[in-house]
């Protein structure tokens, strides 16, 4: 087993989201002897954002584009070959101003190439990224019901349009709403990483 171990919290150590997601992985690392581990802290070391170089080096023909293009061109590459590589994919997603992290997104912005990770077909939009597992660990400090949740609806759409049908979202939730809720909300994601690992 591929395990591909995605954080974006800029909160290094303090991060819920990263200690939920390290909690996946030691759980399935546990139920899969030998399993390998590729770890990408887009926290700490944040992919660069699509801007206009990065789009012309994209639309540029391979044999055509500058060092400096190839070189922005290869950084993407790498991140679709983990993506592509990896039979798990596990996701930490603090909630920022409620929504993703930037540095998540530009990790989404980044696997997200057409003809790659997903195409276009005479039925729509057809994901490349298939027989994957997914998780998702959110942290926010509020607590929102499903129904009204501003988050998790864009990653799944995200997730689903590459293909990654296969996701489970573990939450913790009531982070900022005192020390009781906090301990509530880690509680549930730990019962939560348990009930999905089982």
């Amino acid at each position: 087993m591929n395990i591909l171990h995605i954080t974006s919290s800029v909160r290094g150590a303090d991060s819920e989201s990263s200690r939920v997601t390290q909690r996946i992985v030691d759980r399935l690392l546990a139920s899969q002897p030998g399993a390998q581990v590729v770890r990408r802290d887009l926290g700490a070391q944040p992919h660069p954002e699509l801007d206009a170089a990065a789009v012309g080096a994209l639309f540029t023909p391979a044999a055509q584009r500058s060092p400096e293009q190839a070189a922005r061109v290869a950084l993407d590459d790498a991140l679709i070959a983990e993506a592509q590589a990896a039979d798990v994919i596990v996701i930490g997603a603090p909630m920022y101003n409620f929504g993703m992290p930037v540095q998540l997104k530009n990790w989404f912005d980044a696997i997200a190439r057409s003809g790659v990770t997903f195409r276009y077909t005479e039925n729509g939009p057809e994901g490349l990224l298939k027989d994957k597992k997914v998780f998702v660990a959110t942290a926010r400090g509020g607590v929102y019901p499903v129904e009204a949740d501003p988050q998790v609806p864009h990653i799944r759409m995200l997730l689903n349009f590459l293909g990654l049908t296969d996701h489970s979202f573990i939450y913790s939730s009531g982070l900022n709403m005192g020390p009781e809720a906090a301990a509530k909300g880690q509680q549930a994601a730990n019962d939560a990483v348990e009930a999905a690992l089982a």
